[in-house]
């Protein structure tokens, strides 16, 4: 099975958005909101995600969200999703309104890939105080993956969510969904983790980041992807495959930033001043580092494959 081959057709077929050295890019992933009980990985981390992506938002970035962003395996209803996250949906939607949001799908919400489900669900929602449809995302198109090309140098970032290389994730992701939702998601209730999943085991972890750093390889074009909820970030000289985290981490959220020509690893977590008084802070994990020196392939086409833990991080 030729994972990598699936994943350049993505690569081949996917959107190109221009951006240029001014461009503001915010990209996270893994959100995994679910419906507000125990098995939503996402409530507790709920402020992190809404104070950054306000930030974001008033600061002028454009959003990208790098698949499962709804946990649409463990759910049935996306409306349940929605009430219990309403305000994340509502700041998303102001993204939406001023052309800054991109939507990615994963493994988890790969439902999204039918525009009757995004129609249905997507476009509006009910508004029982109005008693009336309110616009949501009206006509988003959600991608299997998108391109960042410079407006000028031409160079290319690839952005997918990476389930593509992993097959109980993909090629049989219905098997995974039916296993998570009726088998899994009991058992965690156990503390009992599911070891099919690339986020909870960590030979899984590496053999997605290889397989992905070996298409970046083959391929000479910078990839960001998310799936593993393991933070990367390559040297200068290393094959640039990057990957943003998630937003379920147990004590913060992680993304990476494009801004000014450079590119970083961020965390939102609680922090505290000298006074003891608690808040919510951003915190840079690595960089800011040069873009361009990322894209020439000469640097690293003859680099083995690195990886580095997610406790360098944390």
């Amino acid at each position: 099975m030729n994972t990598l081959k699936g994943l350049s057709k993505v690569f081949e077929s996917a959107e190109e958005i221009l951006f240029d050295d001014r461009s503001k890019i915010v990209i996270m992933s893994d959100c995994h909101r679910g419906d507000g009980t125990w098995a939503d990985n996402f409530a507790k981390n709920q402020n992190f995600y809404f104070i950054a992506l306000n930030d974001y938002y008033k600061k002028g970035y454009t959003y990208i969200e790098l698949g499962d962003g709804d946990e649409l395996w463990e759910n049935k209803k996306f409306s349940d999703i929605f009430a219990m996250h309403k305000d994340a949906f509502w700041i998303l939607s102001k993204f939406y309104q001023e052309n800054r949001l991109y939507f990615i799908y994963g493994n988890h919400d790969m439902v999204k890939k039918n525009p009757n489900f995004t129609q249905k669900h997507l476009y509006q929602y009910y508004d029982s105080h109005k008693k009336k449809e309110i616009p949501l995302f009206k006509n988003i198109k959600i991608h299997e993956g998108l391109i960042l090309r410079h407006s000028i140098t031409g160079d290319k970032i690839f952005l997918v969510h990476g389930h593509q290389v992993d097959p109980m994730n993909s090629v049989f992701w219905r098997i995974s969904k039916f296993l998570v939702r009726y088998i899994w998601k009991p058992l965690e209730s156990y503390g009992i983790k599911n070891p099919t999943s690339p986020a909870k085991n960590h030979e899984k972890k590496d053999d997605v980041d290889i397989k992905l750093s070996k298409w970046v390889k083959k391929n000479r074009h910078m990839l960001i992807a998310g799936h593993t909820h393991r933070p990367m970030f390559p040297e200068v000289g290393d094959i640039p495959y990057f990957n943003d985290g998630s937003c379920v981490h147990p004590r913060c959220i992680t993304a990476i930033e494009i801004e000014n020509a450079t590119i970083k690893l961020v965390k939102w977590t609680i922090k505290t001043k000298l006074d003891g008084t608690m808040f919510i802070g951003k915190e840079i994990l690595t960089g800011p580092k040069k873009l361009k020196d990322y894209f020439s392939i000469e640097s690293y086409f003859d680099k083995k494959e690195k990886i580095k833990e997610v406790s360098d991080y944390f």
